[in-house]
């Protein structure tokens, strides 16, 4: 067993998300490994800009309110607990509410060199989007 440095706090790149966000790289494997976990915290409003992961992308929502939509689907508003799996090559964004916090766990695989992309980057969400109807998790 080893206890392992944690890298500093990551501002989320102004290309890849709309509004403050943080992230702290939990592990990101070596090969053989290719798994991947950050610990993502949006500030109100924040939000990723549409992307895609090559093998799918699990997020764990640790605490507020998130919003996540799939390209022409529904805004689904995730709460802490809830568990949110995109299959690979789906495109989506996720992000906070836009009056609360939001941090979730992030887990997805990096395919390798010769498989595809890790993650494709599209456009920013537009506040259209952004604001339309949802759907809560909350029964």
């Amino acid at each position: 067993m080893e206890i392992l440095e944690q890298p500093p706090s990551t501002k989320g790149p102004a290309d890849m998300f709309a509004g403050d966000v943080w992230f702290d790289v939990i592990h990101r494997g070596e090969e053989p490994s290719r798994a991947r976990a950050n610990m993502v915290r949006f500030a109100p409003g924040a939000r990723t800009a549409w992307h895609s992961h090559g093998l799918g992308q699990t997020l764990y929502i640790v605490d507020g309110i998130a919003l996540i939509q799939s390209r022409g689907g529904e805004i689904l508003e995730a709460h802490p607990g809830d568990i949110i799996y995109t299959p690979p090559g789906e495109e989506h964004w996720h992000g906070a509410a836009p009056d609360h916090f939001m941090t979730h766990l992030a887990l997805w695989e990096n395919p390798g060199p010769d498989a595809g992309p890790e993650s494709t980057w599209f456009e920013h969400v537009a506040d259209s989007e952004y604001s339309g109807r949802r759907r809560s998790t909350r029964r």
